[in-house]
């Protein structure tokens, strides 16, 4: 195995069935989802607010104070009703979702970044296949399920996502040691145990000393005190703990493979700024066997596809906070810039056909 192995970043990454989904949310939940927390599938309702609100859109040659959308015994419900009522309901959902393409639109015509029409329906086409499904029932799924119409999929999530890896324009390094942590994370032993977590450390010493003096009850403390809702439910019992995974904080694996004996317990671990965690060891998890030839292919588009999506998620913050927002519908604003943007009326068709 080669000790470093490079691949362009500006090509588009097909992601698989188990990814696919974290590109369905809104923009800003693809883009920092991926890296820096890869996103994934926002709420149902989320995306349908969007939708909802896009009723109020009104054709070209319509004059919008005259457009009655509904009567009801002759009493009409006009267009500036209907904008009101649902910028009320969804106007800070779907601005913010603007604002952030916005922020992408403009970084693509600063550096004369494109994205055409053709890579747009390439991508649809490879995400489509990975699921199985021709394009008309892709997107067919996607509303259904999503609330997402094509026009809304490929202008929020498909065109934003091929922006930005085009903006970010940096080589994906895959290394030996990176691609071993992989090996042993999806193929190696892992760590079976049980865990309650405290919100402050009074409490995290005072449960640790009862579990101590009586490690069997550790399951009735966990159900009682922790307040980690779905391992509580379980009686503190966890999904096993993989020995290099990103997800998992690097306190509780390394005290998770210290472990010698079963039932054994661990210190308090502070994982968070009031997050505090006891563990009990009950043992490991058969490895999987493999060789690392066998799955060397897998495990390498694995490893690109998540550092793409690392760079993805530290490009479009460092855009996020190069920019001024003044959002007025919410009384916000955040960012400074010394000058006004040259393209900051950029029309969205500009840089992305």
């Amino acid at each position: 195995m080669p000790e470093k192995i490079s691949s362009q970043h500006s090509k588009p990454v097909r992601n698989g069935a188990s990814r696919g989904s974290a590109m369905m949310g809104g923009t800003l939940v693809i883009l920092i989802a991926a890296g820096i927390g890869m996103q994934v599938w926002r709420a149902k309702n989320s995306q349908a607010a969007e939708q909802k609100a896009a009723v109020a859109a009104v054709p070209a040659a319509t004059d919008p104070q005259t457009t009655a959308f509904a009567r009801v015994n002759g009493e009409a419900i006009s267009y500036e009703a209907l904008a009101k009522e649902c910028v009320t309901k969804h106007g800070k959902e779907v601005l913010e979702n603007m604002i952030n393409r916005a922020i992408i639109r403009q970084a693509c015509a600063n550096k004369g970044v494109t994205v055409s029409e053709a890579e747009v329906d390439q991508e649809v086409v490879e995400i489509s296949k990975k699921f199985g499904l021709a394009i008309d029932q892709w997107y067919k799924m996607l509303e259904a399920e999503r609330g997402l119409n094509p026009e809304q999929y490929r202008r929020d999530i498909i065109w934003p996502m091929l922006a930005l890896q085009k903006l970010a324009g940096k080589e994906v390094n895959i290394t030996r040691e990176m691609m071993q942590k992989a090996y042993e994370d999806n193929y190696g032993p892992r760590v079976k145990a049980s865990m309650i977590v405290l919100d402050n450390p009074r409490r995290a010493t005072e449960i640790w000393e009862k579990i101590k003096a009586n490690p069997d009850d550790f399951e009735s403390l966990a159900r009682d005190y922790s307040v980690e809702a779905s391992s509580r439910a379980l009686g503190g019992t966890i999904p096993p703990i993989r020995k290099n995974s990103e997800g998992t904080h690097e306190a509780l694996r390394k005290a998770a493979f210290q472990f010698k004996e079963e039932g054994d317990i661990s210190g308090i671990l502070q994982v968070g700024p009031s997050q505090y965690v006891i563990l009990k060891y009950e043992g490991r998890t058969e490895p999987v066997s493999h060789s690392v030839e066998d799955v060397q292919a897998q495990l390498h588009a694995e490893l690109e596809e998540r550092e793409v999506q690392k760079l993805i998620g530290e490009t479009f913050e460092g855009l996020q906070k190069s920019a001024r927002v003044d959002n007025f519908l919410t009384g916000e604003s955040r960012g400074r810039v010394e000058k006004a943007s040259k393209t900051a009326n950029v029309p969205e068709k500009a840089v992305t056909r």
